[in-house]
């Protein structure tokens, strides 16, 4: 057997089975939804519960942080979407993450911003929209007001402040298309 196969083979550890118990003893009362099969394991901050819906198959890691603040916050997480270690998800306006997506290790998604004239006020940056089978890579940061296409791959540390179509490949500061979007996933 390859080394690479025995790791992603290997059997859940202590907190991924205290998660699937968390789960469906509490959470899946406090949230809006959870659907079968879905774990929220060792989370970091969790906030506005009965405004997130996690669907099927769902994979939510420790150090999770997902918030949905203010009346028209709203956090939507798509079926057999894997969210990994320490990723942040805040929501004043919604926030949609569509079905097969990975969100590697410290991904931050906000639809928040902190005021200008004080820092301690937050407002609403727009809805955010990612697509069904999105890729972000470590560390990469969704702003508000943008949606991410189906298919879409963000590399690592990318900032994304603007759309990226389906398909497209987007890097850097802020991300820019390294490969352009694929026609056939374009509506």
């Amino acid at each position: 057997m390859s080394l690479s196969r025995r790791i992603t083979e290997a059997p859940a550890g202590v907190r991924w089975h205290r998660g699937r118990l968390a789960t469906s003893l509490l959470y899946r009362r406090a949230f809006r939804s959870i659907g079968r099969g879905s774990v929220v394991v060792a989370p970091r901050v969790l906030r506005g519960v009965d405004r997130i819906s996690i669907g099927d198959g769902v994979a939510v890691y420790a150090g999770a942080w997902l918030a949905a603040e203010g009346p028209d916050a709203s956090v939507t997480i798509g079926d057999r979407t894997y969210l990994g270690h320490d990723v942040h998800v805040h929501s004043i306006d919604p926030v949609t993450i569509g079905s097969d997506c990975v969100l590697a290790d410290g991904v931050f998604v906000a639809s928040t911003d902190h005021g200008r004239g004080d820092r301690s006020a937050t407002h609403g940056t727009g809805p955010i929209t990612i697509g069904d089978g999105v890729f972000l890579g470590q560390r990469a940061v969704v702003l508000g007001g943008v949606t991410v296409g189906n298919g879409a791959t963000v590399g690592a540390h990318a900032v994304v402040t603007r759309d990226v179509a389906p398909g497209e490949v987007v890097v850097g500061v802020p991300a820019k298309p390294v490969v352009p979007a694929d026609p056939e996933q374009t509506p």
